[in-house]
């Protein structure tokens, strides 16, 4: 971790669903396809000074669908198209494995699969993350799980599969807030931190992106 960055609450982002549109085990860059009002979302997180971190479960690489090199390219390409809409991510993150896969290799289950916050103790290793303001939000059930085991608010997001997974919803993993896409949620997170006062410019990105 640079010393030198600041320590800043993070938006704990899906991938696909969420940020992107839900292709199935998408290995092609070319699929990406961001969702609308993405990038206002990701630049009102990045004006409140927020690390905007994605957290993606990518079985279809345990699956032999594509590999690491493939994922890591779409992940590329999904900050790249934003970062052109001046929104800006600072890394997706992602988890490669599959339970049903693991076991039958008789292998030890992954603590990175979502809802295990494998991948955002990564990201406190990586960036200094001050989890008191922070929060996940997703299209699925894994993601208010996620949310729970790391005790930070989640944010249930009714685009990819949100409308088929609010009905899977236990008593257990209720979301802070169920929103029609990320820029509700991420707005209706700012009014209750506080945050959504701020005004919103189209301005440089934050340092330690």
């Amino acid at each position: 971790m640079d010393s030198s960055l600041i320590s800043r609450p993070a938006a704990f982002l899906d991938r696909d669903g969420t940020m992107i549109v839900e292709r199935d085990f998408l290995g092609d860059p070319d699929g990406v396809e961001i969702l609308p009002r993405v990038a206002e979302a990701i630049r009102l997180l990045n004006h409140w000074g927020y690390w905007v971190i994605g957290v993606s479960n990518q079985s279809g690489v345990a699956r032999g669908y594509f590999g690491t090199k493939e994922v890591e390219a779409v992940n590329e390409r999904i900050i790249e198209l934003l970062a052109r809409q001046k929104a800006y991510v600072n890394r997706i993150y992602h988890c490669p494995h599959q339970p049903d896969i693991t076991r039958a290799r008789n292998e030890e289950l992954c603590n990175c699969r979502k809802p295990e916050a494998g991948m955002i103790r990564r990201a406190l290793s990586d960036y200094p993350i001050d989890l008191a303001g922070s929060f996940v939000a997703g299209d699925a059930v894994v993601d208010i799980g996620l949310a729970h085991k790391t005790g930070i608010p989640g944010l249930l997001v009714l685009t990819g599969y949100g409308l088929r997974e609010r009905e899977l919803l236990a008593p257990g993993v209720a979301p802070d807030v169920i929103a029609d896409d990320l820029l509700a949620a991420v707005r209706w997170f700012g009014r209750k931190m506080g945050l959504i006062e701020r005004q919103e410019i189209d301005g440089p990105k934050p340092p330690g992106i």
